[in-house]
Parts: C-alpha cells; sequence; structure tokens
C-alpha cells in the first residue's frame, strides 16, 4: 500500500518497519507472506459462524486427501503438532487420561529421538515432547547414532520413536527414516516424524510414519498453523486432545481455511523443478556479485536437508574488513531492517534464500550489502 507514492505498512501504526526477508520461512519473521487467494479465504471465514468440532473432521478429512493420508488434525504449528502428536499416542481418546496430560497417566511415555535431532527450532522439540507429557530419551552421540542405540534404548515405558526430517539436523552419521521405522516396526511401536518444513507431502505422509507433523506456514505458504496426519484412528485421539493440552494451542476458523486456500495453491502445479532451475540462475547472479568484493567467496548451495531450494552462500575472508557477524548486525540494523539466513555467521558464512524476496526487495537488499562491504573495504 502507499500513500502520495509513500509505502505504508499496518505495521507503521506500531512504529515499526517491514522487514526484509533473505532468510527463509522462518516463524521469527512472520513464515510466509500470505497470498491473495489465503487471505480472501481467511476474511470469508472470519464472517461467518461454524461448528468447529465439524469444521476440524471435515477440514482433516481434505487434508488428508491432498497428503496421502487416511487422515488429518490442524494444528497451530508444527511444534503444537508435535506436543499433539505426542499426547494422541500416550492418552489415545480417553479423557480422564487427555486432561491428565502432561502429568504421567500410567501409560509408556518416553520418546525415543536420535541425539541428532533433538534440536531447538526456537525451542527445544525436547520441550514439545514434555508438553504432549512424554520424556525424550535421547540416543547416541551428535555425529553418530547406530539402529542398535535406538532399540536398546527400547523398553516398557517407551511410547515412541521420533524422527526429524530437517535443516536444524544434523545429517551426517544419523539411523535413516527407513531404518527407524524397521526398528519401531519389531518392537511393536509408533514413529512420529516432525517434517515442519519439507515440501514434499505426500511423500513424507506415506514413508511409513504412523504420525507426519508439517508446518502449515512454512512451504505450504499458509497462515501460521500446522498439520498432524496418520491413520483415521490417531486423528481422532489428536482432536481429542483439544480437550486437553492442545486447548491453549487451539486453531480458529481463519487459520483452518486459511491453510486450504493455501494447499489448494501449493498443489495445484507441481513446480519443484522450474522453481530451483530458476532459483539456481538467480542465485548465480547474486554470486558473483557478492563475490566481486574484496574478501568475499560465494557459490551457490542447494538446501542441507535436500529440498529443491538453492542459495547463495558467502564466505567473509579477513581481507574484507569486516566479519560475517558485523555484516548480519548492520543488515538487521537498517531502515528497513535486512535479514540473511545467518545460522553459520559464527564460522564466517550467510546466505540468502530467495523465496521471501521480492524483485524490488532484492535490490534493495543487494544496494545495502554492497554499502556495507564497499565501507568494509575503505576503513
Amino acid at each position: 500500500m502507499t500513500l502520495n507514492g509513500t509505502p505504508v505498512s499496518i505495521y507503521n501504526d506500531l512504529g515499526l518497519e517491514p522487514a526484509i526477508n533473505s532468510s527463509g520461512k522462518m516463524t521469527a519473521l512472520g513464515g510466509s507472506v500470505l497470498g491473495r487467494e489465503v487471505t480472501d479465504a481467511m476474511a470469508a471465514a472470519g464472517r461467518e459462524h461454524v461448528v468447529i468440532a465439524d469444521l476440524m473432521v471435515q477440514a482433516g478429512r481434505w487434508i488428508a486427501d491432498v497428503v496421502g493420508a487416511e487422515d488429518a488434525c490442524v494444528s497451530s504449528g508444527a511444534s503444537s503438532g508435535v506436543a499433539i502428536a505426542v499426547a494422541s499416542i500416550i492418552a489415545g481418546t480417553d479423557k480422564s487420561l487427555i486432561q491428565g496430560l502432561p502429568g504421567r497417566v500410567g501409560r509408556p511415555f518416553e520418546i525415543v529421538i536420535q541425539k541428532g535431532h533433538a534440536v531447538d527450532f526456537g525451542a527445544p522439540i525436547t520441550q514439545m515432547i514434555a508438553l504432549g507429557g512424554g520424556a525424550a530419551v535421547e540416543v547416541g552421540s551428535v555425529n553418530r547414532v547406530e539402529p542398535s542405540d535406538i532399540a536398546g534404548a527400547i523398553g516398557p515405558n517407551t511410547a515412541a520413536l521420533m524422527f526429524v526430517q530437517s535443516h536444524h539436523t544434523v545429517h551426517k552419521g544419523m539411523v535413516s527414516l527407513a531404518e527407524t521405522i524397521r526398528v519401531a516396526k519389531e518392537h511393536g511401536i509408533p514413529v512420529i516424524l516432525d517434517a515442519a518444513a519439507e515440501d514434499d507431502l505426500t511423500k513424507w505422509a506415506t514413508s511409513g510414519a504412523d504420525i507426519v507433523v508439517f508446518s502449515g506456514g512454512k512451504a505450504i505458504g499458509g497462515p501460521t498453523s500446522g498439520i498432524v496426519c496418520g491413520s483415521a484412528e490417531l486423528m481422532t485421539a489428536a482432536r481429542a486432545q483439544y480437550s486437553g493440552i492442545a486447548r491453549p494451542m487451539k486453531v480458529g476458523k481463519e487459520q483452518v481455511m486459511g491453510l486450504i486456500a493455501a494447499l489448494k495453491v501449493f498443489t495445484a502445479v507441481d513446480a519443484d523443478a522450474a522453481a530451483g532451475t530458476a532459483q539456481r540462475a538467480r542465485m548465480q547472479g547474486l554470486a558473483s556479485q557478492l563475490a566481486s568484493h574484496p574478501g568475499i567467496e560465494a557459490v551457490v548451495e542447494q538446501d542441507d536437508a535436500g529440498r529443491e531450494i538453492y542459495r547463495t552462500v558467502f564466505t567473509v575472508r579477513p581481507e574484507s574488513g569486516t566479519t560475517a557477524p558485523r555484516i548480519a548486525a548492520a543488515l538487521a540494523a537498517s531502515h528497513p531492517p535486512m535479514y540473511l539466513r545467518d545460522n553459520k555467521a559464527a564460522a564466517g558464512q550467510l546466505a540468502l534464500d530467495p523465496r521471501p524476496l521480492s524483485a524490488e526487495e532484492e535490490k534493495l537488499l543487494l544496494a545495502r550489502l554492497d554499502e556495507i562491504l564497499l565501507e568494509a573495504a575503505g576503513a
């Protein structure tokens, strides 16, 4: 929106500037920018009443058809989805057990998770497990886990195995999902798969895991929301948790319908390959521009978790006259504030994620980066 040719944001009323985001679809920066189809659906949903229990059932069935699961349950996010998944396995549909969580309710409660998967995505996944009434049992080492480590941790109190498919996790030396499922089946226990930011929904929903959790606000491009999917029995249990620990995590009719609208857009065209090709070319141009500065080495790399996402990754050498953390801090202090992917800044690396950037934002970001690097080189 503009006023007399000047950009105006709804956040200006609070004294805030909208951020330029080249970090990715991050919760800290508001997840996704919503398309018109999504915001229209949310506005329309907000103008009418509906029986929420019926909406949750029907929405779950519709989503399940899309992702290839037997049934699904909408959550307020992937993190709440993990808590709901754990609670569903522990308490099922027994209301006395549901309302006894997250305390011990006389059912198996231990959730075995590889040490390299016990990540913090803004909060520890182990805490989400605890909110659902579970207790995380971390196995192996942060850089190496064997199937025998998982099997050895399974006992009478084991409720499930947890696998985290994420760029946050350690990818070297971990036990694969297929092997995790094999071990679980040998012991007759379920597997919870956290695939929050993944974009191939059907691949993960049909992977053999008993419960799969997605974020609605990441790859799907929906509002802050989540999807829990699996068998009809487990999803009935998932919805039942809204009379217990999921009550403060409840999702509104606007989020449910916004998520459905986003899924319609997301699944309309399978454009992964084309998007990847376009991203590589776009990111190569950015890499060349950045590499023209002294002390900057830039390459194009695919996402650590194997998704069809390509980013410009640049290493800041001493010859540049600055450091990666200083560049990130200078961008964040700019007007408007700008954010790169800075999880490896301490090691001298920053990355640009193309997905959230409009063409105009990309120009502003690169211009500001050029200013920062030229100032540093002349200092």
